[in-house]
């Protein structure tokens, strides 16, 4: 793990899994292991955006495809109940071996303002075996298929319409490609 001391209003920031992350600072610590950084009840990890798109995959081969994609009236895909909104992605591996080392870049465009972030996540720990869908959730919350988000993001701030194209690598298949929509408005309404 590398770190690096910013100055200014970050304490503290780390790469960790490819991404830029920026623990939260104060009372509590953020645990980490080897490959990820986990946050705890009391800090997040925020995600800073990326100038570019890092993932370089020419493969035609199909095998990976995204199935569903939310940021708004999120349903939980096991239990079928609301979750909090958050960006949400199922993800299907259609090839017939199993996929792991995975990779992830999104963008976020406002529609009105035309502003635009990227953001880049190693999905380290997903792994897909043959015909199997799992979801990766990008939010505040820890443990299997939830990966960090940056709080400050288009997304969560902008008030108007945010189009988010993503892509998800795999070695040796075409990346799958999908988009989603957050309507005008922010926060979440009682209900959702």
């Amino acid at each position: 793990m590398k770190t690096r001391i910013l100055f200014g209003t970050l304490a503290c920031a780390a790469v960790i899994g490819g991404a830029l992350v920026v623990p939260g600072c104060g009372t509590t610590s953020t645990s980490t292991t080897s490959t990820a950084v986990k946050p705890t009840a009391k800090s997040a990890v925020t995600v800073l955006p990326v100038a570019k798109n890092p993932i370089v995959n020419d493969a035609t081969a199909e095998g990976l495809k995204i199935t569903s994609a939310m940021v708004e009236n999120n349903v939980d895909p096991v239990t079928k109940k609301d979750i909090s909104d958050r960006l949400q992605i199922g993800v299907k591996n259609t090839s017939g071996e199993t996929l792991s080392d995975m990779q992830l870049f999104y963008q976020m465009t406002d529609s009105v303002t035309k502003k635009s972030e990227g953001y880049y996540q190693k999905l380290t720990g997903l792994s897909l075996n043959a015909g199997e869908t799992k979801t990766v959730y990008f939010d505040t919350d820890s443990g299997t298929g939830h990966y960090p988000e940056n709080i400050y993001s288009l997304y969560r701030t902008s008030a108007n319409e945010v189009v988010i194209s993503i892509e998800i690598s795999a070695v040796g298949f075409k990346p799958a490609m999908g988009e989603v929509k957050k309507a005008k408005g922010t926060g979440e309404k009682a209900g959702e």
